[in-house]
């Protein structure tokens, strides 16, 4: 056979591998292009940085070695001190000096010293004129004060007869006397191409540039400026020297980023062909290494297709081939799963459901008599349905048998049923149609009229036998008769709502014997409407709660409600007196809390009759009603609300005075002290503090001179701003309106 799948499989792969490498080359160029950019940008901000530091390291040391010279030295002082014109000594030790300091640094250019009073200027070679001065403008803009302090933008310096062009300085003047002077100015000059030149020398002109611009943006100077292209490049850094106000730009020159790409370029591409050959070595290798299972597995295939080839004499497509092997295996398990959806227990099951619910009857007695254990089954047959419940099954069921014990224990409960049956000469089909809940389907074929009597035996056999044994507690609701089929469901949905009242059964086996085949709607509002009674005598503190409540649970009895329908009518009862009674104080607060409350519920839903959750109910609701009425009679309603009515009309100037203050000063909720002002007022008790602050501020406007502010404070504001603003919102007129309106005649010397 040709290896079809093989080469198939072998030139599938080189696309993709292909593609791959393609890209991974590409991502490899990209990743070194950024890698080589990161790190010249970091090479390069090291050297700009180290450039930057050492011209503000230099210019630095410059300024504080004069200026400490300068300020050490007494003939500068009595230079500019001197009322008088200085001696010829003073002049040439200043001098001496000021050539001694030029000359300890070769970047300064000049230093010279202006006296605003002689109008003169002394420089290493001696004193002069300011008018015969070279430098008599920069004097100028000295005495007109234009300069910032610091050092100044790059200037043309004339230096006088031995220089015949001007040359670029950098100026920074200090007054005189140091520090703080006003008598005249020492001025310092550097030599802006020892600057240059100390920039070129740690600059690699024919690798990176550096551009100087000012504060204007001018360009002050570029990095070997004097060869063509010095700042033909891309930028990478910028850095400021704030001393001298500069922007100082850095970056690699064109054709030197990628340079080092062309000596390496021909070991790469040596490196990415060898890869590309290994590879492919590797997939021819790993293609037949892992086309060996296939092939073996074609090879008995072919082994079992031998005739169907001979006969064709063509040879089969290895595809075409496998895929014909795969429908025929299909083809037998759609067979097998056909068959299996066809089992006998699953027909039963959906039988057994089928007459539970009414459905697809129209061939039931066939199939009643093929699939059921049931026998003598025709259309006049009488069948009566029992519902059996597992008691507690979550935590009386599953908490105490595993899952593997749960299973075996229902099997067993189906055996004793059936035997039991047996036993009482009736034929019965039982299925679990829940996890907790078994139907048992009687059959009487004689219409038998003791066979509910005989029914209910069997279910009280059954459970006594259960219980002792097994130590399971079960509970069964008797269906009625049905006569035929048709009526099976009437008689199962009875004995479902007989199971659906427990707490209303007598005893663990109880008859549907007052035709609950309907569920009967639930009268809300008449049940709403006693549990509002109940709150009601319960708030006021009347005994006659008790009364109310048994009314209420033989409401409940009398109209036979189902335990779920008697549970919510509970929790509604409890959270509407939490809601009128809770208030009361913090003690009745967690009484009633949602927490309370809720174990108060599941300790009732563990009851198994009516009369144990009033019992329960009632006991929780007398300690409740024994805290609520020694909280209202402790705290007297009437006396309360007076004395707090009282208290806010004598310190309703307290700017402190608010339902906290009142909750602390009267021991009782600032919930419960809204309330009841509101109940008694009919007034919230911030309307109320307000009028009163409003009336006492119009009769101190009416009667007084006092300021805005000083009433504030007199009827509990903080300001006289939030005074007015209430003021104007209550009155609404300005207090200053209101005075001049309302004033009485009022003398200040009465």
């Amino acid at each position: 056979m040709s290896r079809t799948w093989y080469y198939r499989l072998l030139f599938s792969y080189f696309p993709i591998f292909f593609l791959t490498m393609t890209v991974l080359i590409f991502i490899a160029f990209v990743f070194i292009n950024d890698i080589s950019r990161e790190e010249t940008r970091k090479a390069d901000r090291i050297s700009s940085s180290y450039l930057v530091d050492s011209l503000d390291r230099t210019i630095r040391d410059i300024e504080l070695s004069v200026t400490e010279a300068v300020q050490s030295e007494q003939s500068y002082k009595y230079y500019f001190n001197s009322q008088n014109q200085v001696g010829k000594e003073t002049v040439y030790s200043i001098a001496q000096s000021l050539r001694e300091l030029t000359n300890s640094n070769p970047w300064i250019q000049s230093i010279y010293l202006y006296d605003k009073k002689n109008e003169s200027v002394l420089t290493s070679s001696g004193s002069k004129d300011v008018d015969s001065f070279s430098d008599k403008a920069w004097i100028d803009r000295i005495e007109s004060g234009s300069l910032n302090s610091g050092w100044q933008p790059v200037r043309e310096y004339d230096a006088g007869v031995n220089q015949r062009t001007p040359i670029r300085v950098l100026t920074v003047d200090k007054d005189m006397p140091l520090p703080f002077g006003s008598d005249g100015a020492l001025v310092i000059n550097i030599k802006m191409s020892s600057i240059e030149q100390s920039i070129d020398s740690m600059v690699n002109g024919q690798l990176s540039f550096m551009s100087i611009l000012d504060r204007d943006g001018q360009v002050v100077y570029d990095a070997h400026s004097d060869r063509e292209g010095a700042v033909e490049g891309q930028e990478l850094n910028t850095l400021s020297l704030e001393r001298l106000s500069w922007t100082i730009s850095s970056g690699i020159k064109e054709g030197n980023l990628y340079s080092w790409v062309s000596v390496v370029s021909y070991v790469w591409v040596i490196i990415a062909v060898v890869t590309v050959i290994c590879a492919i070595v590797y997939i021819i290798y790993i293609t037949r290494r892992n086309y060996k299972p296939i092939q073996i597995i074609m090879n008995r295939i072919e082994a079992h297709q031998i005739r169907v080839l001979e006969q064709s004499g063509s040879r089969t497509d290895e595809m075409k081939l496998i895929d014909g092997v795969l429908e025929n295996l299909i083809n037998h398990m759609m067979d097998s799963d056909k068959k299996s959806r066809e089992n006998v227990l699953l027909q039963r099951s959906k039988l057994f459901n089928d007459l539970l619910n009414g459905e697809n009857l129209d061939h039931a007695v066939e199939r009643l008599k093929d699939l059921s254990p049931l026998t003598g089954v025709d259309h006049s047959s009488c069948f009566a349905v029992v519902v059996g419940e597992i008691n507690r099954y979550e935590k009386g069921f599953q908490e105490r048998f595993t899952r593997g014990e749960q299973n075996t224990l229902k099997f067993a409960l189906m055996n004793v049923l059936q035997e039991l049956s047996r036993n009482a000469g009736m034929q019965c089909w039982t299925e679990w149609v829940s996890s907790d809940q078994i139907a048992i389907l009687f059959l009487s074929t004689d219409g038998n009229p003791d066979m509910t009597e005989q029914i209910r035996l069997v279910a009280e056999e059954c459970r006594s036998w259960v219980e002792q044994n097994l130590r399971i507690s079960l509970s069964f609701g008797i269906g009625p008769i049905a006569e035929g089929m048709k009526a099976i469901r009437e008689s199962y949905v009875a004995a479902e709502n007989v199971m659906h009242r427990r707490l209303l059964r007598d005893g663990d086996v109880a008859l549907a014997g007052y035709g609950e085949t309907q569920q009967q709607l639930l009268d809300t509002y008449t049940y709403l409407q006693m549990i509002a009674d109940f709150v009601k005598r319960f708030r006021m503190s009347s005994s006659q709660w008790r009364d109310q409540l048994e009314e209420i649970f033989a409401a409940f009895e009398r109209d036979k409600l189902p335990d779920d329908e008697i549970h919510s009518l509970i929790q509604a009862m409890l959270q509407m007196l939490s809601r009128e009674v809770a208030v009361m104080s913090e003690q009745l607060q967690e009484k009633l809390s949602e927490e309370n409350i809720n174990k108060w519920l599941m300790l009732m839903k563990e009851a198994e009759t009516l009369e144990g959750i009033k019992d329960i109910l009632f006991d929780d609701l007398t300690d409740l009603f024994r805290t609520y009425v020694s909280v209202t009679e402790t705290k007297s309603y009437k006396a309360m609300v007076n004395e707090m009515k009282n208290y806010i009309e004598e310190q309703f100037a307290n700017p402190d005075l608010s339902l906290k203050h009142l909750s602390d000063r009267f021991q009782i909720t600032g919930k419960h002290a809204s309330y009841l002002f509101k109940t008694e007022f009919n007034m919230k008790f911030v309307d109320f503090l307000t009028e009163l602050r409003m009336k006492e501020t119009e009769r101190l406007l009416r009667s007084t001179d006092l300021s805005l502010q000083d009433i504030a404070l007199k009827v509990g504001y903080a300001n006289g701003i939030t005074l007015g603003r209430v003021f104007k919102r209550v009155e609404g007129i300005t207090p200053g309106d209101y005075r001049r309106m309302k004033r009485e005649p009022h003398d200040p010397e009465s």
